[in-house]
């Protein structure tokens, strides 16, 4: 299998140590799976990790020990991740590599399950053990040989974000604003591995956003299980519109990006807000799962159908060029032919810009796992590709409609097959899950970078991404 091995491109927030590895205390490769905020933990971890001394390569074959953060959260995630180690402990097998340590939500999930099953496994982390990172690896490197296990109960406050290394591009990156969810949707086993919600204090959140933009980066994309419930345990209330009219006093920011909305406390305040914003991109991600209101019921998602049309219609209508990106679940237990022609009906009236598909995938220790009438796997198949067929005529119809448009377009790589063309995105791609812009620049003059933001005609489509010339501003 291809693994995400994180580069060991210098971050645009910690000054590595130049110089020769040799004085090192040793050399470590990581591979991060899942989401963004798991991707934030990583970057936690390489942070202390290079804090300590150690050294981090862009290749399995060079390292000392291997980190694998694992993701849990559905059946493909969980297959990727015990993928991953299962090729980490082959090299162990084979002497090219010392140690395997394990962290992350898959850990924190399966724990003595996943020991007993992969024995060679060197030490455990779960997900609120992040910050213990050093003291594993320097007994694994002093060698003890007893295996480590490091599970710890969710704080009552939230871990700190401060001490990081960066391992997305120097351009953007992710900014958690909460950990956890309160919310109980029957099919979701995240608060088993992440536990309850809480916020970040205010103030916490502007300094590392603030911290961020010195740093060079021009994009943030904030990241939480549930954003639009950010403050309510600190505050009392919802305070998502007061946190995005701070971020977006932040002159050394250029965009701020919104992902992980739930449909519940989007209210005028932070509509208008959202309308209102500098920097704050008419971007939404709102992950709905469904539209049939007996689905929505059994998922325990606390909507129904009319309520996300009505909040779909005045996020439409009042804010600007607005770009919807949204996730549904086909095959969920006791889903007819019904529901699933009513969620059909509701993809092809509100036209998302953005819709990717699940097929309901069995969660253990959920609610949802105890529902009577599962619907087949081939059942689940078939009609996720009848929605996205859907999808993308839909999808492919709107950038066909962006031709002929002038948008902004933020540099992301050069595009390694072919010289002189660039990889972005515009405002409504959001990194690593949207489609791309490929930039040609306006004569053999003109000098683009990593990170610049570089007005451009859309001149092509091809299939979900674009093509685009640079204007040269």
């Amino acid at each position: 299998m291809q693994l995400p091995v994180v580069s060991d491109t210098p971050s645009p927030l910690q000054n590595r140590p130049a110089g020769d590895d040799s004085s090192k205390r040793g050399r470590y490769a990581v591979i991060s799976l899942g989401c963004p905020k798991n991707l934030v933990d990583t970057e936690q971890m390489l942070g202390r990790l290079d804090e300590d001394g150690y050294a981090m390569v862009d290749s399995v074959d060079n390292a000392d020990f291997v980190v694998v953060n694992t993701c849990g959260f559905i059946d493909s995630a969980r297959d990727e991740s015990l993928g991953a180690i299962d090729e980490m402990l082959a090299l162990k097998r084979q002497g090219k590599i010392r140690n395997v340590v394990v962290t992350g939500c898959l850990a924190e999930r399966q724990q003595g399950k996943l020991l007993e099953a992969r024995p060679e496994i060197d030490a455990m982390i779960g997900v609120f053990g992040r910050n213990e990172i050093v003291s594993v690896i320097d007994r694994l490197q002093s060698g003890v040989e007893e295996q480590q296990k490091v599970f710890r109960p969710a704080p009552i406050k939230p871990l700190s974000d401060a001490v990081r290394s960066a391992v997305t591009p120097r351009h953007f990156a992710y900014l958690k604003i909460s950990e956890g969810c309160d919310r109980l949707c029957t099919f979701c086993a995240i608060p088993k591995m992440r536990g309850k919600h809480y916020s970040k204090p205010m103030d916490q959140v502007i300094d590392e956003a603030k911290r961020l933009g010195d740093s060079g980066v021009k994009e943030i994309v904030v990241v939480a299980q549930d954003t639009t419930y950010y403050g309510k345990d600190l505050y009392g209330t919802p305070r998502l519109t007061e946190l995005l009219t701070e971020l977006d006093k932040i002159d050394s920011v250029e965009w701020i990006r919104l992902m992980y909305f739930y449909p519940m406390y989007i209210d005028d305040a932070l509509i208008d807000t959202l309308a209102g914003a500098k920097r704050v991109l008419p971007y939404i991600d709102m992950p709905l799962q469904h539209a049939s209101d007996t689905m929505l019921k059994r998922m325990a998602r606390k909507t129904t159908r009319s309520l996300q049309e009505e909040i779909l219609g005045k996020l439409r209508s009042r804010i600007d060029n607005l770009v919807m990106r949204t996730t549904m679940i086909a095959g969920f237990p006791g889903e007819t032919d019904e529901d699933f022609a009513e969620l059909i009906d509701f993809a092809e009236q509100q036209r998302f810009e953005h819709l990717g598909v699940f097929t309901y995938s069995v969660e253990e220790d959920t609610p949802a796992a105890k529902l009577p009438n599962r619907v087949p796997k081939e059942v689940a198949e078939r009609r996720q590709g009848e929605l996205m067929a859907v999808q993308q005529k839909i999808a492919f119809e709107w950038v066909q409609s962006r031709i002929g448009t002038i948008d902004d377009v933020i540099i992301d790589a050069p595009l390694p097959e072919q010289e002189g063309v660039w990889i972005g995105r515009t405002r409504c791609e959001a990194p690593d899950i949207d489609g791309i812009v490929y930039v040609s620049p306006s004569d053999e003059n003109e000098s683009i970078q990593v990170g610049d933001i570089k007005k451009c005609e859309i001149v092509a489509a091809d299939g979900y991404d674009l093509i685009a010339a640079s204007l040269g501003e």
